[in-house]
């Protein structure tokens, strides 16, 4: 004959009402950081093309509007050191509306170059 469990009915649909929301918080976290890794290789590949336009002579407007193609919302700064053009970028990243993460990137590329 088997024990009497009267006592623990229900125990299996609580215990999951409890753990639901902890493990549905985790995917959209885990969720919203491959996002923000994926802006972040985008960010990157901006400057980087960004420096190479502007190292063949392309105007400032021509390197801001790549980077800001690539990754809408970012704004780009551009600097040159003897041979060397760099770029950097920067733009902020929402995981879940309350997680706000700032993204940067820069890339230098040999100017004069064609």
């Amino acid at each position: 004959m088997l024990p009497d469990r009267d006592g623990e009915r229900g125990s299996v649909a609580a215990e999951l009402a409890l753990a639901l929301p902890a493990v549905v918080l985790a995917l959209l976290l885990g969720a919203g950081a491959l996002g923000a890794a994926a802006r972040q290789v985008a960010l990157q590949d901006a400057t980087a093309d960004a420096a190479r336009l502007l190292g063949r002579g392309e105007d400032d407007g021509a390197a801001a509007h790549a980077v800001t193609a690539a990754v809408p919302g970012a704004g780009m700064t551009s600097s040159s050191s003897g041979d060397l053009v760099c770029v950097s970028a920067r733009t902020d990243y929402a995981i879940g509306g309350f997680i706000r993460l700032g993204l940067q990137a820069s890339s230098c590329a040999l100017g004069g170059g064609l």
